[in-house]
């Protein structure tokens, strides 16, 4: 690998661990010539679905448009980045392991929602007044009836699961 600071083709590795619930490995580097260190993160390349647009397009998946849609909604919240990118590496193992090469834009909306519900009802609802469409109070009710009924991300949080939620 390249040293990103003088340019060298020879680093060495120095260490490796595995890192991000062990989907890359995170490497750490010395330049043989500068012998400075940095660190590099290694992980698998994965086939993720065409996306289907609501007009009928098709686009290829989006990672950043995945993350800055849920920290819209999660904006000034008090949820950790840990538990953010737990969330997204959720929603891309499920896309990952559909059975389609293809996917609607609403089936990942509905994974988003579900995903912000366990972690946070307000970003839940933000993120639903807009997914949903809300067109009056009273649908903007019946989401917050909805969520009240459900356990809250707390609660989630201290129960055991019962069988692995990635199935």
């Amino acid at each position: 690998m390249k040293c990103p600071f003088c340019g060298t083709p020879d680093t060495r590795v120095v260490d490796s661990r595995l890192a991000a619930e062990s989907t890359q490995v995170r490497r750490r580097r010395e330049c043989v010539s500068c012998e400075t260190r940095f660190t590099t993160y290694e992980a698998p390349l994965l086939n993720m679905p065409m996306v289907i647009k609501n007009d009928g397009s098709r686009d290829a998946f989006d990672e950043m448009r995945l993350r800055s849609g849920m920290m819209r909604a999660l904006e000034k919240r008090p949820v950790s980045a840990e538990q953010i990118e737990d969330a997204i590496n959720h929603i891309k193992r499920q896309l990952v392991g559909i059975d389609t090469r293809e996917i609607s834009s609403r089936e990942i909306g509905a994974m988003v929602m579900h995903e912000l519900q366990r972690v946070d009802q307000v970003a839940y609802i933000r993120f639903a007044s807009v997914y949903l469409s809300f067109e009056d109070i009273q649908a903007f009710e019946e989401a917050i009836q909805t969520l009240a009924a459900e356990p809250t991300p707390e609660e989630h949080r201290r129960q055991v699961p019962l069988i692995d939620e990635d199935s």
